[in-house]
């Protein structure tokens, strides 16, 4: 699967803007602020209808305009299809596939599949748990599109739950209500991670001993307040239960999978707490090169990578392993600059320099 051509019109910086790609490499060039991750942004947008820079799609709404549209040519089934997303300014979003309106975001997950690799993954392993989620969640609302309207219901319900125990009176039989919808949703959320984190531990710690030329070994395990295999459901009832009290005094559910988290080690030590920048960044590495080789092995697919000026974060060593463990997978790179031997290592492809919100020059 590839990427063949993008339109942006109203999008961030770019009034309008038609492009072509190649099908192996694109380079973004040019200084910062002049709309390099902005054509990234776009190219995430059409293939997962969120982006992955804000939760308001009104902010890529261009300044003074009512509405953004970005439409994209992409290849995969052994055909073209073409997808449009238009958001207004009101927030509301219409996405299409061939013409064909789609209502539900997960129609779109299982065509186009996309991995963005930024600065701020790197700090994945020392950032918050919330971090942590959030890249299990983004890997299987790819591979697993019924994962998101499980993880969008568990949301809502999260948020009128939360909303109810604010109330000065509540009704004991109306909350048992929220928590048996929660129940439903957040179990399936508990198993859908566990098993997903198995595979992606077995894959990561391959990378990670390669990487680390076998001085390492990682090791990764699902943190929850859930731990039972087969019971999610029952337990999970039963922490809400036991924490109602303390949940109707904080006004806020303290039990559930929206606090779960992963535990990184090397060799037992644990990396959120006790590792190096360049233990942390490793491991960190080892993640995101094992969203590739996972949503290859779980759709046959090679998904398109978003490399956002993550080169320059990474030392000689990890940019050179980055670059020989891509493989044929289309990849859009946005960079400062081009210059030395990982340059010359990258594969032959197309290079645009990006100005103002313009290709100004096309190599």
């Amino acid at each position: 699967m590839y990427i063949r051509e993008l339109e942006l019109e109203n999008f961030r910086n770019y009034e309008h803007l038609n492009v072509s790609f190649s099908r192996d490499i694109n380079i973004f060039l040019g200084e910062n602020a002049q709309g390099k991750t902005n054509l990234l942004e776009g190219i995430y947008l059409n293939a997962v209808a969120r982006s992955f820079k804000t939760q308001r799609d009104r902010e890529m709404i261009r300044f003074g305009q009512d509405y953004c549209k970005v439409r994209a040519v992409s290849h995969y089934d052994d055909e073209d299809h073409v997808s449009e997303i238009v958001v207004s300014r009101e927030g509301a979003k219409a996405v299409k596939v061939d013409g064909v309106k789609i209502s539900k975001t997960s129609e779109l997950l299982d065509r186009l599949h996309i991995i963005v690799f930024s600065p701020e993954d790197l700090k994945i392993v020392k950032d918050e748990p919330g971090k942590r989620r959030g890249f299990i969640n983004r890997e299987l609302c790819q591979i697993r599109p019924g994962y998101v309207n499980d993880l969008n219901t568990y949301r809502r319900v999260l948020r009128q739950r939360n909303a109810y125990l604010k109330e000065e009176r509540i009704d004991e039989a109306v909350l048992e209500i929220w928590d048996e919808e929660l129940v439903r949703s957040g179990a399936r959320l508990v198993r859908e991670r566990r098993r997903f984190l198995e595979k992606t531990n077995e894959i990561s710690r391959d990378i990670h001993q390669r990487i680390s030329g076998g001085r390492e070994h990682l090791q990764l395990d699902y943190e929850s307040q859930i731990d039972a295999e087969g019971g999610e459901e029952e337990q999970f009832l039963q922490l809400l239960r036991e924490s109602k009290e303390k949940d109707r005094a904080y006004g806020t559910t303290r039990k559930g999978p929206h606090h779960d988290d992963i535990r990184i080690c090397a060799d037992g030590v644990d990396l959120r707490k006790f590792g190096s920048q360049g233990q942390q960044r490793t491991a960190a590495l080892s993640l995101k090169l094992s969203e590739i080789r996972l949503i290859e092995e779980e759709t046959g697919e090679r998904p398109v990578l978003l490399l956002d000026d993550v080169l320059s974060e990474l030392d000689n060593e990890r940019q050179k392993y980055l670059i020989n463990s891509l493989g044929e997978n289309q990849m859009f790179i946005t960079t400062t600059d081009l210059m030395g031997s990982v340059a010359r290592a990258l594969p032959e492809g197309k290079v645009y320099k990006i100005r103002q919100g313009e290709i100004d020059i096309e190599i």
